[in-house]
């Protein structure tokens, strides 16, 4: 008898995603206890390499090849977070493994770290042609970090829990649902920069959301708003939040004085 294929179901159907940059965050506690101890010459030196890993970075970004973000953490969680975008994973790895033979390094413990591709969903279509040349969605999937005052970070997945299955909804049902929640989203426009990394595959979560602003606050008020849209309130499932403040390469001596 021979085996026949079907068509998939309305719930079946996934939304097909446009793939951009690469990306990693990578979350670290500073050892202030075993930093004192070291020299005040060396430590010296330890942030002198270090700025100039950075000022490395910042060449791949100028070159547009890429991009980077360095931010102190807020609370326990973590002490800094260094957010990079490269077009390859093996890429992603090279500046895993250049920040691995820093002298700070050694000095610098991992809290959390979260692997990602920036993603773009096409619930609401992708216009007609190739995607990829569309300067706005060129924009989106390999953008350049804005120069922020602030960052927050978290996880996401959509539930599959009995009765609120985002995964066994229809197609145009789900198209609904994201197209009031992008309503929303898009009401923060020049307040908050929104960037998705898909992680479905990649790590623990299916989504990573990076917001950044130059008002703190907005953080609240835009994640506040969404609880009440179905989306969220129904289908949502987050992770921890990180929030935090810019560093700049040359504040860093400042910042690691003791």
């Amino acid at each position: 008898m021979q085996h026949q294929t079907s068509e998939p179901t309305a719930t079946q159907q996934a939304a097909e995603t446009l793939d951009g940059w690469y990306t990693l965050h990578d979350f670290r506690r500073i050892d202030w206890s075993r930093l004192k101890q070291v020299d005040a010459t060396d430590r010296a030196r330890m942030i002198e390499e270090f700025q100039a890993f950075l000022s490395e970075l910042s060449g791949v970004e100028a070159a547009k090849d890429g991009s980077h973000a360095l931010y102190t953490i807020i609370g326990q969680k973590a002490d800094l977070v260094l957010m990079v975008l490269r077009p390859t994973m093996e890429q992603i790895q090279d500046v895993e493994v250049k920040m691995q033979k820093l002298d700070l390094y050694d000095y610098l413990i991992p809290t959390y770290s979260y692997v990602s591709v920036v993603e773009l969903g096409t619930y609401r279509g992708s216009g007609e042609g190739n995607p990829y040349e569309n300067p706005y969605v060129r924009d989106r999937l390999y953008p350049i970090l804005p120069q922020a005052k602030h960052i927050c970070f978290y996880p996401m997945s959509k539930s599959r829990r009995d009765g609120d299955n985002w995964y066994t909804l229809s197609m145009e049902k789900r198209k609904e649902l994201m197209y009031r929640h992008g309503m929303i989203g898009r009401s923060y426009a020049g307040k908050i920069q929104q960037i998705i990394g898909g992680s479905t595959g990649f790590d623990d979560w299916e989504w990573g959301v990076t917001l950044f602003s130059d008002d703190i606050l907005q953080f609240k008020k835009i994640v506040y708003e969404m609880r009440f849209d179905e989306v969220s309130a129904k289908y949502g499932e987050f992770g921890e939040f990180f929030i935090g403040n810019r560093l700049e390469s040359e504040q860093l001596s400042t910042h690691f004085a003791l």
